[in-house]
């Protein structure tokens, strides 16, 4: 029979469905090989929710220590109306979400989370990280699978894992489907240490403020020390979406909200320097066929980018990572690496495009206006916490 050990996983792309992906494989016994494209693991500012779902995955990795040490735990999120001002409903968080779920409702910078997950797998025998080197293509037979560089390097494995982003080079040679679907939205980034903030505008609460065609959304990152501020509004830019400077005026956005609530255009004066991004993803998933096929398989982003709007994109990835552990752990001579990968597929590809879907359907209803807005509100404020909480996310797979 063959051990584990003995087998060896390829990962293409190093960011952070990549590196859950690498420490997922390690723990469950495997060597693995992870191949990133840029000179180094990084991060752009920006920061990122994570439901209980998700910091569950990172407690029983063993980083409930390393997170508690970088992330924020907000007590409640608060939606409010962004032109008016008015609540309309709060979703408790903190211990009322470890009491439902287990776990609590974190939110971090985006290169702590990285920076969190290279520690631990730079931490474990077994596992080789190649930076600067791009996958080119892929070869597999019935008994292996052979990665190849751009650089011309061809390196063998029982599995390759394409955690390689929305642009996947992996999906595209797995699939050949079409590029990812620009959304029309576009989202505004920043992120500043909360102390220079004036004192009105400072928050450790997630908050998230609705009005039409736009949303705001603002919560505590770095131990509530800094605070991460995403713009999204309706519109489209021009030319490379793979290569393209992300700067932006911040004056364009504050022409966008300037009909907006005093305390939100002045959380946005406030903000001096904003990074602009295309919002793409793809359809909801279809069938287990596009997560995995033969010794390939999908993850993260590469197999089902999506919205941002139930603030889930790296929490599918771990959830991705930590079921693809769960199956490399069990391959053996029986259960071998296609049919690992194929059960892996068929774990995961109905929630992630339950997600899809969900995140889709919270963008519209984020952006109603006129009376369909009014009737959103009126429902908040009836039933707040019920329509905030989404259980079955929360609870996990």
């Amino acid at each position: 029979m063959t051990s584990q050990a003995s087998k060896q996983v390829l990962i293409a792309g190093g960011g952070i469905g990549g590196l859950a992906a690498a420490l997922a494989s390690s723990r469950a016994g495997w060597q693995v090989r992870l191949y990133e494209r840029v000179p180094a693991f990084s991060e752009v500012g920006a920061g990122i929710q994570m439901g209980p779902n998700v910091v569950r995955v990172l407690h029983g990795w063993d980083l409930v220590d390393a997170l508690s040490e970088v992330a924020a735990f907000p007590e409640r999120l608060q939606v409010r109306h962004a032109l008016s001002g008015g609540e309309l409903g709060v979703l408790r968080l903190g211990k009322t979400a470890v009491q439902r779920y287990g776990a609590p409702y974190a939110t971090i910078h985006r290169a702590d989370l990285l920076e969190l997950l290279l520690r631990a797998v730079q931490a474990r025998e077994g596992v080789r990280l190649h930076l600067n080197q791009a996958l080119a293509a892929y070869v597999q037979t019935p008994e292996a699978v052979t990665l190849q560089t751009e650089d011309g390097l061809e390196i063998e494995g029982d599995a390759l894992i394409g955690a390689d982003g929305l642009w996947s080079r992996v999906r595209t040679q797995l699939l050949g489907d079409s590029p990812p679907r620009v959304t029309g939205h576009l989202a505004f980034r920043a992120m500043l240490p909360q102390a220079s903030l004036p004192q009105a505008l400072r928050s450790q609460q997630i908050t998230a403020w609705l009005g039409p065609k736009l949303h705001v959304v603002q919560y505590p990152v770095r131990r509530g020390e800094w605070l991460n501020v995403v713009a999204i509004v309706q519109g489209r830019v021009a030319g490379d979406l793979q290569n393209w400077d992300h700067s932006t005026n911040a004056a364009d956005l504050r022409m966008v909200l300037a009909g907006t609530c005093s305390p939100l255009r002045s959380l946005i004066d406030a903000v001096p320097e904003w990074r602009l991004w295309a919002l793409c993803d793809r359809a909801p998933m279809r069938s287990a066929d596009e997560q995995a096929g033969g010794r390939i398989a999908l993850l993260g982003d590469a197999a089902h980018p999506m919205r941002p709007y139930l603030a889930q994109g790296a929490g599918m990835a771990i959830e991705d990572a930590a079921e693809l552990g769960r199956n490399l752990a069990q391959v053996d001579a029986v259960l071998d690496v296609p049919t690992m990968l194929r059960r892996y597929a068929l774990n995961r590809w109905q929630r992630n495009a339950r997600v899809q879907a969900r995140s889709i359907r919270n963008g519209e209803v984020f952006h109603l206006d006129g009376p369909i807005g009014w009737c959103r509100d009126a429902s908040l404020k009836l039933l707040g916490e019920r329509l905030l909480d989404v259980p079955w996310l929360y609870r996990g797979a």
